[in-house]
């Protein structure tokens, strides 16, 4: 029982260093289709790693296996990038550790479509983020409810449950549209934040984003 407690506890080292993530590295979303959930800075993740690893291109190093683009729905399209994380313990160079990002290209916006010359470096922190985690990094604002025996009890009553990939809340009111009676979805806006099925249809005077369109081809007053 003892050998198996020491093996787990070694199997465990590097996840318990990097699982805790400063509250200054931490921003809760207040709006949105993500209200509620932590973002975490990219920096701190790069310094974490840095700081268990060494520097970047000689401790850890993350290579672009794929980036590519999706066509999505009502004109939008999306970006993803493959990434593989290398990092080195001891002089072995580890093998890869897999994640897939993503990020918005084109998206529908209420003055109409808007390309994002940054897709690309979203999708690859985000798939960064993704390879981190699987050695740890921010575990705890990914996995709450994995608490060890030496957290006291006010650290576990203070912890607020978070979500590695919130989707809209079944709960949500989703919005049809006065005109056509599609389903009014959800869409992110161009500062990033996620507007609700009922933002979204407040900020187009309760249309649907193709009849807004036609609506002002037309000039017709919504």
């Amino acid at each position: 029982m003892e050998k198996e407690s020491k093996k787990i506890a070694e199997n465990l080292a590097m996840y318990e260093r990097l699982r805790t993530v400063p509250n200054e590295a931490k921003r809760q979303i207040e709006a949105g289709r993500l209200k509620g959930f932590t973002d975490i800075n990219a920096m701190w993740r790069i310094k974490a790693l840095t700081n268990e690893f060494g520097p970047c291109g000689t401790g850890w190093y993350a290579n672009i296996e794929k980036q590519w683009i999706e066509q999505g729905a009502n004109g939008e399209m999306c970006a993803f990038c493959n990434l593989a994380l290398y990092y080195k313990t001891g002089e072995e160079w580890s093998k890869p550790v897999y994640g897939t990002g993503g990020s918005a290209f084109v998206a529908s916006e209420r003055s109409g479509l808007h390309t994002s010359d940054e897709c690309f470096k979203m999708a690859y922190t985000d798939a960064l983020s993704v390879c981190a985690k699987m050695i740890g990094v921010a575990a705890d604002v990914y996995f709450e409810k994995d608490r060890t025996k030496y957290d006291t009890p006010a650290e576990q009553s203070g912890q607020t449950a978070q979500k590695e990939e919130p989707a809209a809340k079944k709960s949500d009111q989703v919005e049809t549209c006065k005109q056509c009676g599609a389903a009014i979805l959800p869409k992110k806006a161009r500062d990033g934040k996620w507007l609700s099925s009922v933002e979204v249809a407040k900020s187009l005077g309760g249309l649907c984003v193709n009849c807004y369109r036609e609506a002002k081809k037309h000039e017709v007053d919504v």
